[in-house]
């Protein structure tokens, strides 16, 4: 097989779990977290896939660290990735509600998202923390999730994840009252509303996350009209005896940059007793009514890039974890994969739309859509590779994953053709 170990430092290389490819095919954009869950990167870097070279773009200071990075797909490349705060002491340091986008080019860093944390607050700022940014596959603006620092002030069980849009409207400069308060490049908004306790049986929301843009060009509507912009996320409802169920939400978004900024009847920014709202006319409408999304692996929704279908990961009848989608006007899932054991990770598309790539089996596979066909990539390993990525590179000839090596994750790619 035709696997390629790319990275071999004596320490962490990780992958963000989508757009980690520079748009020419030649690089990977990681950062060197211990793990997942530990944010203690100083640096964000890339590695070329050709010769191995390893370059660091932006270096944290201050007592910051940085991490989740991913790339745009335009060229030159803009990186973005979460940003610790500086100067952190007892009442703020790094954590859900207090961090931020930042975008990188030239190895400097600047704030993607506004912070206004004191009443009254600023339309188009946020009030906490930003992560996992994805710029939309045509590069113009941004998704992420978000956490809210004056809801976890107030009550930290009314500080729910939301997912959120930035938007090339105007840079936004709060008045600085704080000094946790700064200004940002993009117009931020909530996209998807969520509430503490949702109603059983409703498809009311407590969690909004693992969103991702629907389509490169947006999808096509039930009436054959087209939806330009739109958002899939999976939101946590509760089913009628009070069980959580993890259901597929869509929420399409204005076309016209100016209407980020027109509230509906909540405010855009919030109040001291409400997060914030999205804009007016933008609803999230639940698409699937089923036994719910697997839980494990963690992965995040991803849309077909013709827009015609949503893939993600749910169990069969028989509890193996399974391949499936669901188009975004709604109506039946089609079960993709009839594997005999559980996938194991996030997935991506092959940028064609005709595939999808993940691991199963300890094997990076891929697998076609039409027919759930699936071929390994990599030989069964002893340990899996890891589930955090497996990333198509744009050119669709490539595969991006990390795989754990004398106690170090280290990044590799294999070919996307199967081999004879």
């Amino acid at each position: 097989m035709s696997e390629k170990q790319l990275t071999f430092a004596q320490r962490h290389h990780q992958l963000t779990n989508i757009n980690v490819w520079t748009g020419d095919s030649q690089w990977l954009a990681f950062d060197v977290r211990p793990s997942g869950a530990s944010f203690t990167s100083l640096t964000i870097e890339r590695v070329n896939v050709a010769s191995g070279a390893v370059e660091v773009l932006y270096q944290a200071r201050d007592g910051a660290h940085v991490g989740v990075v991913t790339v745009s797909p335009d060229l030159p490349p803009r990186y973005v990735c979460i940003h610790g705060p500086e100067h952190p002491d007892a009442h703020w340091r790094y954590d859900f509600h207090h961090r931020r986008g930042v975008i990188v080019q030239q190895g400097m860093a600047e704030n993607l998202d506004a912070c206004d944390i004191t009443a009254p607050y600023t339309p188009g700022a946020l009030r906490g923390g930003s992560h996992v940014h994805v710029f939309s596959p045509d590069g113009t603006r941004l998704s992420f999730t978000y956490n809210d620092h004056v809801m976890h002030e107030k009550d930290a069980r009314d500080d729910l994840r939301n997912v959120g849009v930035a938007v090339p409207l105007h840079p936004v400069c709060p008045p600085k009252q704080h000094p946790r308060e700064y200004d940002g490049s993009h117009y931020c908004v909530l996209i998807s509303q969520t509430q503490r306790e949702p109603q059983p049986g409703s498809d009311q929301i407590d969690r909004a996350y693992e969103e991702c843009w629907i389509g490169d060009q947006g999808y096509q509507k039930a009436d054959g009209s087209w939806q330009r912009w739109a958002i899939a996320f999976i939101g946590d409802t509760r089913a009628a005896n009070g069980d959580k169920v993890a259901e597929i939400f869509v929420v399409d978004l204005p076309e016209p940059l100016a209407d980020y900024a027109k509230a509906g009847a909540s405010p855009l920014q919030g109040t001291a007793e409400k997060l914030p709202a999205p804009p007016a006319g933008v609803q999230q409408r639940r698409i699937t009514h089923g036994r719910g999304l697997a839980p494990q692996p963690r992965h995040w929704l991803r849309a077909a890039p013709n827009g015609s279908a949503i893939a993600f990961l749910m169990a069969d009848d028989r509890d193996v974890v399974q391949l499936w989608q669901v188009s975004p006007n709604g109506g039946e899932p089609r079960q993709i994969t009839q594997l005999a054991s559980s996938i194991q990770s996030a997935f991506s598309w092959q940028p064609a739309g005709n595939a999808i790539a993940f691991i199963c089996d300890n094997s990076v596979m891929r697998c076609e859509v039409a027919t759930g066909q699936c071929s390994r990539l990599t030989q069964r390993s002893e340990q899996a590779p890891s589930g955090d990525a497996v990333v198509w590179s744009p050119d669709g000839e490539q595969i991006a994953y990390m795989r754990d090596v004398e106690g170090w994750r280290q990044l590799f790619c294999v070919s996307a053709i199967p081999q004879a």
